[in-house]
């Protein structure tokens, strides 16, 4: 073995530092995440937060959607550089670091593994990118963000989403094996420089994960670099060498074997059957709970009355409703000519509760109005809530809840009886799907929730082609309805590959 140069082994140093805050968690939240786990009802979110974690020094307000998130990396590197020069200050006799770039190196390429396979699962079984809703394809193109746009385009095909994530698996499994290191390495750069490029494109708030995988992968790749200039470029032909400590002992070599079988097992394995029943009972970009089938549909406004003074059709009209369309999962909306807060995310809240999961409604104009409908069929009562921004907007933290404006704090645990108004929702969710994050978040949002609903509407209808609802809104305005089916035919046909038990 050759003594390094004295630039190669600052520059290693410099490296070493920085890639193991890179790559191994210092955060409290992911160790308080990973101590809540209940391994016996498991959430696929529950082994997906295990693989998703960067280094956060500085937290900015939406520093996701622009380059003040890569500032953590900059306090990263500057802390490195002085701790790289200390560390070829007190090892400056040191000829090499054959054994210690080894171990950085296994580091690095099971980091991005886990990493890359967690991302994988969400798209082979396509929950990332759902199929666009009936609302959604009633809104106008020009409705919609630039990165909606590319989700909903990447929805629409989900057997090429699907092939998304068959790539971004196989390229962690390469990882994990050293003699496909350099093939996974190779992937794993071209995949996620792409995916980078695409959010910086369509405005998306996924660069700085992405970004984070490339410069795993660009480490990994930057050994081989001068192999493949020599043979590529000069065309010469060229032996690589690498250097692998001896695994000589019995009990070495099953370690070796057990702990790779084991990452195998979980993450892998478990992992790819709690995504697929994620995908098949409980998509979590999508209200779980099934609609009233026969009111599935878009419907015409042919008759609208409010305090009993009927309101004609009129366009530019702020209260009476027009485009109503009842999903094949809980969710009622009609269009006005009146504002609504805009939400330029893409839903990834992660909520447990229905009427929180707002990717339906994110990163859309259009002025249509949202609710989640709690039904009771035997009377043929709605009662509906509204999901618009503002209005019961979620957000999760690692052993907490907290509604956004209101930080109330809820820790796990407090919550021990199911409220009856609630058992429904938990109930509905198939048992294969079911587990203990989905029980406890749905207990913790309901908490954080205001009580209140906004209308209570009652329904009449024989077989879904007419129907005529009358209620008291909020405000304790009367209301009287007739809807209408209207049997659009899109262009756009459904693919067999979409999630969801509806």
């Amino acid at each position: 073995m050759q003594p390094w140069t004295n630039p190669a082994k600052v520059a290693f140093r410099i490296c070493f530092i920085f890639y193991l805050i890179m790559c191994i968690p210092f955060s409290k939240e992911w160790y308080d995440r990973l101590f809540a786990i209940h391994w016996n009802a498991l959430h696929y979110r529950d082994i997906y937060d295990i693989t998703r974690f960067m280094p956060v020094i500085i937290r900015f307000s939406n520093s996701s959607w622009n380059l003040m998130g890569y500032t953590d990396w900059l306090l990263i590197l500057a802390i490195s550089t002085i701790g790289g020069l200390i560390f070829s200050y007190l090892d400056r006799k040191r000829p090499s670091y054959y054994t210690l770039n080894y171990w950085l190196q296994v580091l690095i390429r099971y980091r991005a593994a886990i990493g890359i396979i967690g991302f994988g699962f969400l798209k082979i079984f396509p929950v990332q990118m759902p199929f666009p809703s009936l609302s959604m394809l009633n809104t106008d193109f020009g409705q919609y963000s630039a990165q909606k746009l590319y989700w909903v385009s990447v929805g629409i095909v989900p057997w090429y989403q699907s092939f998304a994530g068959v790539f971004e698996i196989v390229t962690g499994i390469l990882l994990l094996f050293r003699k496909t290191t350099v093939y996974g390495a190779i992937l794993l750069f071209a995949a996620m420089a792409d995916i980078v490029y695409v959010n910086f494109s369509y405005d998306g708030n996924v660069h700085i994960y992405s970004s984070y995988f490339v410069i795993l992968a660009a480490y990994l790749l930057a050994y081989d670099l001068p192999y493949f200039y020599t043979f590529f470029i000069k065309e010469r032909y060229v032996i690589p060498y690498h250097y692998y400590p001896s695994f000589s002992e019995k009990w070495q070599q099953y370690l070796r074997i057990g702990l790779k079988s084991g990452l195998l097992c979980l993450f892998v394995g478990v992992t790819g059957y709690l995504q697929l029943m994620n995908f098949l009972y409980d998509p979590y970009k999508q209200p779980s709970l099934k609609g009233v089938p026969v009111l599935r549909g878009n419907y015409h406004v042919t008759f609208f009355s409010i305090n009993n003074k009927e309101i004609a059709y009129d366009p530019l009209d702020t209260i009476r409703w027009q485009h109503v369309t009842f999903e094949k999962w809980s969710t009622f909306t009609f269009s006005t000519n009146r504002q609504q807060h805009l939400d330029l995310s893409n839903g990834v809240a992660l909520p447990m509760r229905d009427i929180n999961r707002t990717f339906e409604l994110t990163g859309m104009a259009g002025r249509r109005t949202y609710f989640y409908y709690e039904a009771d069929t035997v009377h043929h009562i709605l009662h509906l809530h509204n999901k618009n921004p503002l209005n019961k907007k979620a957000g999760i933290t690692s052993n907490s809840f907290h509604l956004a404006g209101g930080r109330k704090h809820i820790v796990h645990d407090t919550i021990t009886v199911i409220p009856d108004v609630i058992w429904k929702e938990i109930s509905g969710i198939d048992k294969r799907a079911q587990s203990w994050r989905r029980q406890k978040h749905i207990l913790l949002e309901y908490a954080n929730a205001e009580r209140e609903e906004d209308m209570t509407l009652h329904y009449t209808t024989n077989d879904g082609s007419r129907i005529i609802m009358t209620g008291i809104t909020r405000n304790r305005d009367s209301l009287y309805i007739v809807l209408d089916k209207v049997e659009k035919h899109y262009l756009l046909t459904e693919s067999s590959l979409n999630a969801g038990n509806y």
